[in-house]
């Protein structure tokens, strides 16, 4: 160490820069050996400080649906009314809407056929084949729309060990009690509209006449035909 001294008396040091800085112990450098994930960790929050993941909640499992195949379904719950009667599947509404649409294009023929002839120079005048038109028109729209809605909310049906009874209508509402010792036949009925909602009929079969319970669920009407069969069998027994 070489000591000097300036103008004014004083002592001062001529090392070489950074010489005395060297004797000074320096800090470790941080551990660059390790994974890129684990390298200057900053806490213990920071991902590779340390500290395990909390596990994740596990899900449900669903129940497996094979390929090709329909989910379960739910099974639908029957409506009553006040006096327990049973209303019917409320996708006869959407069901006798497609119904009722489709069969009224067959009245539709009427004025056209009508328009044609009288436009044929056969002296019948035009007008009539219009107001068919706008008649069955309005008729159209009213299968599509309030009428399978009030179809549906004026039909009830119950079954015990004694008698079915039936209420229907549309503007007059019917009602008919069956003896159940009456029933010869009991049957359920599916066409092509009712199989796109999983709808089905039950049919009974007397010695005069034959009713139908419509637009039910097929869990319902599967459970209703046989519930009726076992109480007309055990009827016939008493007799």
């Amino acid at each position: 160490m070489n000591d000097h001294m300036n103008s004014e008396g004083h002592r001062f040091s001529t090392n070489p820069k950074g010489s005395g800085d060297s004797e000074r112990p320096q800090p470790p450098l941080a551990d660059q050996s390790g994974p890129p994930e684990t390298r200057n960790a900053g806490g213990p929050n920071e991902a590779g400080a340390g500290t395990e993941s909390e596990p994740k909640p596990e899900r449900e499992s669903e129940p497996e649906v094979k390929p090709g195949t329909m989910p379960p379904a739910v099974p639908e719950p029957e409506l009553r009314d006040e006096q327990g009667r049973l209303y019917l599947s409320r996708e006869a509404i959407n069901a006798w809407r497609i119904a009722g649409s489709l069969g009224s294009l067959a009245y539709w023929l009427i004025p056209l056929g009508y328009g044609a002839i009288a436009m044929a120079d056969t002296g019948w005048p035009v007008w009539p084949s219009y107001v068919l038109g706008i008649l069955f028109f309005v008729y159209t729209v009213l299968e599509a729309t309030i009428i399978p809605y009030i179809r549906w909310k004026r039909w009830r049906y119950q079954v015990d060990h004694n008698e079915i009874d039936l209420q229907r209508g549309l503007f007059i509402v019917t009602r008919t009690l069956i003896p159940i010792k009456r029933v010869q036949h009991v049957d359920t009925r599916q066409g092509p509209v009712y199989r796109q909602f999983g709808l089905a009929s039950v049919t009974i079969t007397t010695a005069g006449d034959t009713h139908e319970i419509p637009a039910l669920s097929e869990p319902i009407a599967d459970n209703l035909r046989n519930t009726i069969s076992e109480y007309a069998r055990v009827a016939r027994e008493d007799l």
